[in-house]
């Protein structure tokens, strides 16, 4: 019966027919239309996460699904009242560009995969939210970029952090320097994982591994932190259970040299838990643990300064930030160039890493 219904979905969703309205982001009554989001994608973080937060929105709404599991349509249908005529399957993605209530498409499927469904969903028209990582390599970044360029939408990077408001202190801060000169920095982020499970995550064609899953978030922080972009990169990978981290990294631990002299010592892991970003100035300090958890992030500085303004929900704010952008028509906080830096630099971290040495990172 699921089989059927998905097949149904796949075969009458041109043929259901929409009323091809122009599109606008003001409803007849006067109203400011709400963004409709298509996730693609519906594993754990779109599940838990996205489809939640976006339940919290207040420019942005969930309008629609693409799957490749039939079996969980009807659950998504009843609980977000998703409309036949909203829910595709990955070989169908291309039909979204014939409906009106989808005006973006976000794409949460293994960091492999990404390329190939961004630049679907930029063919579509439609505007392009892609999670961090955005891809395994910088071309196929530029691939994304080219493809949102050429359809002439929007394409922005699901890095929650930057959206956050006492990550924004920090950010500020690189420009501001309330603490004198930058001299060093420490961004680790790890779990204890006793037992991975058998994911995609271990597998590293689809994107797999330490560095792409959490490690970049220790990455973004380093740049976001000084301003800057690393001019060269020293890596380590290790692990303690070779028998499962068969073709990804368990733990990274990489260092940053920037153009001002300032260092940065990043680490990840999924063998050990840790959670903190601390940095050391001329003239003072200030850290941020956790630094990037999706609820709790709070710090101090040297002089007392507390960063503690709180947040309902980090997705829900990236996604209402994003979802400004396209009805105001303004450039997005994340843009997809974004991305293609942290990206660029976790190929050095791998390749510095493989030949246990200092490589270039511009």
């Amino acid at each position: 019966m699921l089989v059927n219904r998905r097949d149904f979905i796949r075969n009458t969703s041109l043929a259901l027919g929409y009323s091809l309205l122009p599109y606008g982001n003001i409803f007849s009554n006067g109203s400011q239309k709400q963004i409709g989001v298509c996730l693609v994608g519906l594993g754990n973080y779109s599940s838990t996460v996205l489809a939640p937060a976006l339940q919290l929105t207040k420019h942005c709404k969930l309008t629609g699904i693409v799957t490749g599991s039939p079996w969980k349509i009807p659950k998504w249908q009843e609980r977000y009242k998703i409309p036949d005529q909203n829910v595709y399957n990955y070989d169908t993605v291309h039909q979204i560009a014939n409906n009106p209530d989808i005006d973006v498409i976000y794409i949460v499927v293994p960091t492999g995969l990404h390329a190939k469904y961004a630049i679907r969903a930029a063919n579509t028209g439609k505007h392009v939210w892609c999670e961090k990582p955005m891809a395994k390599t910088e071309a196929e970044c530029q691939s994304i970029i080219d493809a949102c360029q050429k359809n002439k939408v929007q394409l922005t990077i699901g890095y929650r952090m930057q959206h956050e408001p006492n990550t924004r202190t920090v950010m500020d801060w690189a420009t501001t320097k309330p603490f004198g000169k930058i001299k060093t920095l420490r961004a680790e982020i790890g779990y204890n994982v006793s037992n991975p499970a058998r994911s995609w995550r271990l597998n590293a064609e689809l994107g797999g591994g330490t560095m792409y899953d959490l490690g970049v978030y220790a990455l973004n922080a380093s740049r976001y932190v000084t301003g800057e972009e690393p001019i060269s990169v020293s890596a380590q990978q290790m692990t303690t259970r070779p028998e499962i981290f068969t073709e990804t990294d368990e733990t990274t631990h990489f260092t940053l040299e920037f153009p001002s002299g300032a260092i940065a010592h990043g680490k990840t892991s999924v063998g050990k838990s840790m959670h903190e970003l601390y940095v050391d100035c001329e003239k003072g300090w200030y850290t941020l643990a956790p630094f990037s958890m999706y609820a709790g992030v709070e710090g101090k500085a040297s002089n007392g300064t507390l960063l503690n303004i709180p947040i309902r929900n980090q997705q829900a704010k990236q996604m209402d930030d994003d979802a400004l952008s396209i009805i105001n028509n303004t450039p997005v906080m994340v843009p997809g160039e974004e991305g293609m830096k942290d990206v660029r630099i976790v190929e050095a971290i791998y390749k510095s890493a493989k030949l246990k040495g200092k490589v270039l990172a511009l």
